[in-house]
């Protein structure tokens, strides 16, 4: 048996599988290795593996993809963390990049990009990753992403930008003083989880032109600053992600608009990775 785990900001998706066959998912709380202490991910990571713990024992290999693995010394916590539980199995942990080249391309070439919370791309040629244009992350990059999306609307709503109907509705709805703004953004345990969770929102009043403008905004950007530096008229593209998910048709009008056309878009990474790993 093995467990896949595929770790966003906002969730984190552990299967455990015997072949094809799911045995159990389990959801818990989101993981970002650059945004989070180490000791809240094991947190989580404890929560995720007590419940599989439970189930079954005999696990013969852990899969794990997560954001933020940019260090040596944070891939060898989080293999720790794994092994505590299961001594004997073997240990992969990949970026959730990887996750997206192996869910949207397989094992074939092919651009893949990210769209939940946050956003990030890459050119990939069926085994690795060939080329990166860097994220940046919700503060220096991240275009296309819900947070992004969210950072974008706050700036403004803060200024007195956002239109007064808009801004009359938000306010009504969640904590909207600017202390308890600045609080959640640049306090808060995971600041991209906050201002993606703005996108509901924010979509609810797409039909305003200045709300259409800010999401058809955040998308274009996202495709001019990050996809066209790949070879999209060569290989597919193939986009993975909730957010990019659920706004599909205006993600692929978007696309479209702009000389690109996107391959497919899954929406949990991890339905494909269960297949890839099978």
């Amino acid at each position: 048996m093995k467990i896949i785990a595929e770790c966003g900001a906002t969730k984190s998706d552990w299967r455990l599988i015997d072949g094809r066959k799911e045995i159990r998912q389990v959801l818990v709380s989101g993981i970002n290795v650059s945004a989070m202490s180490m000791d809240a991910v094991k947190t989580v990571v404890d929560e995720a593996l007590g419940q599989l713990c439970a189930v079954c024992e005999a696990v013969e290999s852990i899969h794990m993809y997560v954001a933020g693995v940019v260090a040596e010394e944070i891939h060898d916590l989080l293999k720790s963390f794994l092994t505590a539980y299961y001594p004997s199995a073997s240990v992969e942990i990949q970026t959730d990049l990887v996750a997206a080249a192996r869910a949207a391309c397989g094992h074939a070439p092919g651009i893949a990009a990210i769209l939940g919370t946050g956003s990030n791309s890459c050119q990939y040629d069926g085994r690795e990753i060939v080329k990166k244009v860097a994220a940046g992350g919700f503060i220096l990059g991240d275009e296309g992403g819900a947070a992004t999306l969210g950072r974008l609307f706050l700036s403004d709503f803060i200024k007195g930008l956002v239109p007064a109907e808009v801004a009359e509705d938000f306010a009504s709805r969640y904590p909207s003083d600017y202390a308890s703004i600045v609080e959640n953004v640049y306090r808060s345990q995971s600041p991209s989880a906050y201002l993606g969770s703005l996108a509901p929102f924010i979509m609810e009043h797409y039909d305003h032109p200045y709300i259409k403008e800010l999401v058809d905004g955040n998308f274009r950007s996202f495709i001019r600053r990050s996809l066209k530096q790949y070879d999209t008229e060569g290989c597919p593209v193939g986009v993975v992600g909730g957010f990019a998910y659920a706004l599909k048709d205006i993600f692929l009008r978007i696309a479209s608009e702009e000389g690109i056309r996107i391959s497919r878009i899954v929406k949990a990474p991890i339905d494909s990775l269960a297949d890839y790993h099978a």
